[in-house]
């Protein structure tokens, strides 16, 4: 997570809803996109990122499930939280920086 602009924040979210949309097809999940963006946003614990892999999972073998994990990693670290302040962990990384 090495953002140096909200623009780059921006285009990596973009990046992201891609992946997540291809990849909730390619799993045949019953879930959508805003389904994974109202857990990242309504976040009350650590659990919460369990919820998305479980989305995703159907039993497959170890790569799928490193995909599964990074690719739920990014959304978490890209996508906005409610309790941070309806921004991104991304974004308050930077924010901090910025005020350093």
């Amino acid at each position: 997570m090495e953002a140096e602009s909200e623009k780059e924040i921006l285009a990596r979210r973009k990046e992201i809803e891609k992946g997540l949309s291809d990849m909730l097809k390619e799993t045949g999940s019953d879930f959508t996109l805003k389904d994974i963006k109202d857990v990242i946003y309504n976040e009350e614990g650590q659990d919460d990122l369990t919820k998305i892999i479980a989305m995703f999972d159907r039993g497959g073998d170890t790569a799928e499930i490193e995909n599964i994990l990074e690719v739920a990693g990014d959304a978490w670290n890209y996508f906005p939280h409610k309790i941070i302040g309806v921004i991104s962990p991304a974004e308050a990384i930077l924010k901090y920086r910025k005020n350093s």
